[in-house]
Order: C-alpha cells, then structure tokens, then sequence
C-alpha cells in the first residue's frame, strides 16, 4: 500500500541507508532495513542515544508492551515494535491499528515468566528483587544469570561482554585450525554483528596477538610441569602440507607424581625443501627443542615415523637418548613388503567393484534391495585407501559380508550389463584366497589398534605382541592357500628384521625394558630362558645406576609398612607396656624386620619378579601407583620407560593425505608451530 504524502521520519537525522542494511551515524551499528519501517532505528534510538530528540514537539515516542502474536506468513525475525502515541494516550488501552507495512513482534523473551512489570520497575517473583525497567530485558537476563542460574531462559541472546566474545573467537580458531584471516571475512563481520549488540570486530593483529598470549601462558604451564618429572620421552612425527611443505613436530610424553600419563606438544620445525632429509638436520632440530624446553638429561627415548632414513644415537655425541621406530609404521611396511602380485591384483579389483556400486546410483540401489531381500546387513561397501593397510582389511570384511548380494546385482542384467559384469566380477579363487587373507589382516590390525591406544601403556605390549605374530598368528598353516602363506612368512621376516628380535643386544631395548617393567608381562614367558636372563641381568644394571637421591623415602615407607601391616597386640596390650615392648623389639631386631619393602637393589627385582603377574585388563600405571612404596627404585625406572608411546602420536595434519588448508600454507614457520601448540595443548 502506497502511503503517499507521509512526511518524512527524522530518525534519518541519524541514519543512512547502505543497501538493504541501515547504519547509525553516531556508534556505526548496523541494522537490518527493510519495507520502509523506521521501528527498529526508532528502538535503537530510544535504548541507547535517548538524549537524542528525534520527533516533532507535540509527539512523543512511547515503547509499548506487545503480546506475541505468531502469523504464518510472518517472517522469522524478531522486530521491537515502537508505536507512536500522544501523551494523552492511555498505556492500558489497546494499540492502535497497525499500518500494512508495520511488522509484529513474533516472539516474547523468556525472562517475563520470571519478572511482572510493575509501573516503570519489574519485580523478580524468585527473590522479589526490584529492578527499573527502561524497555530492556537486559538487566533482567543478567540478574537471572547471576542470582538464579539454574533457571537461565534460553532466548538466544548471549550475555558475554564483548571481550568475551573476542576470546571466544580466539578459542575456536584455535580448536578448529581456522584461518585467523577468517576475522575479516564479511559473512562472519555481519552475523555478529546481527547477533551482539554494537560489536566491535577486532583485527587479524588483535586476534593474533590473543593466540600468542595463549600461546604463552600454555608454554609456562607446560615448562612447570616438565620441571617436576624426571624422564620424558620424545615422538618426532614427520608431515607434510604441501609437496614442498615438510615439518617435524615433536611432542613429549611423561608420567605425572599420581601416575598418570601425560603427552604435549613441544616445537614444530619446518624441514628444509630443497634437499633430502637428512639425520642430521633431524637430529639438529630434536637437540634445539631439548635445549629450549630445558629438559636435557632427562629423555629416555625417541620414537619416530621416519622408515625411510632413521635416526641414530651413535650419529651424535650430544644424543644421550635411545631412538625407536614407530611400531605402527614397521607394522605398515612389513605388510606392504609381504604383498605379492597376486595380492595386489586382487586387492585392486575388490577396489574396483567397491568404486562401482559407491559410484553408481544405480547398482547402490539394486545392493540395498538385494540385502533386504537375503536378510543381510544393509551396510555400504569400504573403499581400501593406498596409504593405510589397515583399511583393505575393512574393505575385505565387508565385500565378504555382502558376497552373495553382489553377485546377485552383477547378474541381473536390469542392472549391470554383461561388459561390466565381466569386467567387475571377482572369480571364485580369488573369493578363497580374500576368505582366507582377511583373518591374517584382522590379526595384525588388532595389533596395531591395541599397541596405538593412547589411553594405555602400549610400548610394553610391543615385544610381547610381535612375537605372539612371528610365533603364532604368522605361522603357515595347512589349510592355507599359496599367497596367504607366502604373505606370512614375508612379514614374519621383516618384523624380526625390524624389530632386531635375534639380537644379542635385545635386552637393552627400551620397548623391552617396558615389558619387564610392566608388571604383566614382567616374567618375559615370549623370551628364550637366555634372553629372560639376559634380560633381568640389564634390569640390575640399570637399578644399580640409580642414585639414593630420595633418602627421606624411610620413614615414608615404615610409616605405610605400619598403617598396612599393623602391630595386633595393639589390641590387648595398653598402650604404654606396646610402646616400650615395639622400641625394644625395634632395637634388637632392626626397624626393617618385618617389612615388605626391600630396601637392597637386587632385592627389590627379585621380590617384583616373585610377585604374582596381574591379569592383562590391568592398567599398569594404576598398579605401580598402589605398589610403587614396595619397590621405589623400580617405580623410577618405571617411570623412565611406561611414559615412551609405543607409536608416534598422530600430529593434527597430514598423515593419511589431509594437509593444511590453502588459506593457512601462507602462515609463517613461527605461526604454524603457535598454532600446533595452542591446538593440541588445550
């Protein structure tokens, strides 16, 4: 409806039109405009200039509570109505008939079911607080967080102060990897500005300088607690961004004071491009982020991804640590060392008829038909990735599971025809040897699933687990076919290569050390009884070596050897007659008679060796947390070797493909590794 002749509102004394947006000359909010309407700048005006006159003399705005009225064919935004009356209107009566163009509130904010308006103050019916009501539910909102949180009304409407927000901007570019240019971005400008109130956007450098004092507070917290523990243990995990992107970060894991592992990020380097990496400029980097965290002289081990060209200590004299492969990585070049023509061929044409029926709509839906109508599990195929091995044995299990329907939809020639057929069909021998393959990889996925958990100790698992392999499960059986058995016996050589199993210097791994120090598996029964010998034999040098630094751990233990194993005369005897008899005895005998703590060395690794094994549900730490006291010189060493991961722990980039989006590979060396760090620290 055309409204002619209407004089024009001098609310645009204030405001200038930009698109279909609206921005207000004095503080540079921006609001939503649209069919002509001025409420909503009349309502701005009216909450935060209101000193402001902005109508003629004999008019006077007046902000009138409307009742929520919800229409269809409204749209789904709320809008304050401002009505204009004269000063002799009564505020009781009701509101005049609005204009065709004037937009009604669609939606009551919550807080009214908590306060009642009384005159020009509202009364909170929880505490009976009186507050001054000037067309604003915010003093409302932040009473009810404050004094009455657990009935917060959900409106959507955010208390957070601006530098709340800006923090919070901060905390999700850091969690989710974002591009920090995102702050710019005017799709991002506009919905906060939509959704908090006169938002000053900050800048790229405001965000970034944010990060950075993240970035410092959490390299505090962290050096603090590296300076507590007594061993860490480092993984370099290599990655790459771009094809000629490469970095290395090295994390840290350690055993806290309560037994509880621990892992962090420490430094991200960027590898040089433009040569061959080399052991040294690995090396390089491992030695400066020692220096820099000041924990030299305190690395037990270093476990890497690195197959390739791997790290030794004997390559520098500043090493003072041991290095060990990722088991996960030996385990993926073993399998891949074990494939053969064969094995590959068939592997390529089950990913073949999988990128079929997941390409083809067609085919997808005849498989889903055909499971219902055999009953099976109505589940997708799984497509193998080249760069995980782990995954052909998904793709196999699954392609067995869903056999029969496949080959059902490859001969119905409504759906596939006899040129695909013969080109997708797999042959009934190479059905038999994927039946007989799939349980020989399942076996070694296994393996590799319990020694990356991240929650347990896994690098003693390693030695205990790859001789179950070589010895049981990568033993040719009779029934299996050719390729199966050829395929064992490859992998059973490459892990005892890998893995030095027939080394005379196999006790002075780090990863069997672990074993002996755990107390489930300490007993070595995997091991010759040379190598249980030789093994126990290392086990006394290294509690020999140890330093009685703890001197006070005496009467710690005799006041624990008293609360475990108490005197039962206590009971009968009076107290003073008690005394005197305990300093007597203790005089004659010694304070150690009758302790269960061995305080000799040597005694200390017999006692643990004699000691009854715990089941294998058992977490280790969570035992030498109870039984620590009893052997304090192991529980050191313990400490020592249980905090080496037995896999290089997954960086949050590019082991399986995924890299560094395009808008971040501009990011600067120094940023890439602040950005790893605030991440993976949080």
């Amino acid at each position: 409806m055309k409204r002619a002749g209407r004089r024009r509102s001098s609310v645009w004394d204030c405001f200038e039109q930009v698109g279909s947006f609206v921005r207000c000359t004095k503080c540079d909010v921006t609001l939503k405009y649209c069919s002509g309407g001025t409420s909503s700048m009349m309502s701005h005006m009216s909450r935060h200039h209101p000193s402001t006159a902005l109508l003629e003399e004999d008019e006077k705005p007046v902000i009138c509570s409307v009742q929520c009225v919800e229409e269809e064919s409204a749209a789904n935004s709320d809008i304050m109505q401002v009505a204009i009356m004269s000063p002799s209107t009564n505020m009781n009566s009701n509101p005049p008939e609005r204009d065709y163009g004037e937009r009604k509130r669609l939606k009551r904010s919550s807080v009214w079911d908590i306060f009642i308006k009384v005159d020009d103050e509202v009364h909170c019916t929880l505490c009976d607080t009186k507050l001054k009501y000037r067309s604003s539910t915010t003093s409302m909102m932040y009473h009810i967080k404050n004094k009455h949180p657990d009935t917060v009304p959900n409106d959507g409407v955010s208390l957070a102060t601006h530098a709340e927000v800006t923090e919070l901007i901060s905390k999700m570019i850091e969690k989710d990897m974002l591009p920090v240019s995102m702050v710019g971005g005017e799709g991002f400008r506009e919905l906060l500005a939509y959704t908090v109130h006169n938002y000053k956007m900050p800048s790229v450098g405001d965000i970034t300088r944010l990060i950075e004092g993240h970035f410092h507070e959490k390299m505090e917290e962290l050096a603090l607690q590296l300076s507590r523990v007594e061993k860490v243990a480092l993984t370099a995990d290599f990655w790459t961004a771009l094809p000629y992107q490469r970095y290395i970060t090295v994390f840290c894991s350690f055993i806290t004071e309560d037994w509880q592992g621990r892992s962090a990020v420490l430094q991200t380097h960027k590898l040089p491009s433009d040569s061959l990496l080399t052991t040294d400029s690995v090396t390089e980097r491992l030695l400066n982020t020692v220096q820099t965290w000041g924990i030299a002289g305190k690395v037990t081990a270093c476990v890497h991804n690195n197959t390739q060209d791997a790290p030794s200590a004997h390559g520098c004299a500043r090493v003072t640590w041991d290095y060990a492969t990722c088991f996960a990585s030996t385990l993926q070049l073993a399998v891949c060392e074990g494939l053969s023509e064969d094995l590959v061929r068939i592997i390529a044409a089950a990913g073949k008829l999988v990128k079929h029926f997941n390409h083809n709509l067609l085919a997808s839906e005849a498989l889903e038909h055909k499971q219902v109508q055999m009953c099976l599990p109505q589940h997708k195929l799984i497509q193998s990735s080249k760069a995980r091995w782990d995954t052909i044995c998904d793709m196999f299990e699954r392609l067995l599971e869903q056999r029969w329907a496949i080959k059902a939809v490859l001969s119905d020639r409504t759906i596939t025809t006899r040129q695909e057929a013969q080109n997708l069909e797999i042959e009934d021998d190479c059905w038999q040897i994927i039946e007989n393959f799939t349980p020989v990889l399942a076996t070694l996925k296994w393996a590799t699933t319990v020694i990356s958990a991240e929650t347990e100790v896994s690098i003693s698992n390693i030695y205990p687990i790859t001789f179950s392999l070589i010895q049981t499960h990568l033993v040719p059986k009779e029934n299996d076919v050719e390729q199966v058995s050829e395929f064992k016996l490859k992998v059973q050589r490459s892990l005892k290569n890998h893995m030095e199993v027939d080394s005379n210097d196999l006790a002075s791994k780090p990863a069997l050390m672990a074993s002996m120090l755990d107390p489930r598996h300490k007993h070595l029964s995997f091991l010759t009884p040379t190598g249980r010998l030789a093994a126990k034999v290392k086990l006394h040098e290294l509690v020999s070596k140890l330093d009685v630094i703890n001197i006070t751990v005496g009467p710690k233990d005799e006041q624990q050897e008293t609360l475990i194993t108490p005197d039962i005369s206590q009971v009968t005897v009076p107290s003073q007659i008690r005394s005197d008899t305990k300093n007597t005895m203790m005089l004659l005998l010694g304070d150690n008679y009758s302790s269960s703590y061995a305080t000799d060395s040597e005694a200390q690794v017999d006692y643990y060796l004699r000691d009854i094994a715990p089941s294998l549900d058992t977490n280790p730490l969570d035992w030498w947390k109870v039984n620590g006291p009893r052997f304090p010189k192991l529980a050191t060493l313990a400490r020592h070797y249980l905090c080496v991961p037995g896999v290089s722990l997954p960086s949050l980039l590019s082991e399986a493909g995924q890299t560094f989006a395009t808008m971040r590979t501009r990011l600067s060396p120094e940023h890439v590794d602040m950005m790893i760090f605030v991440n993976r620290n949080a």
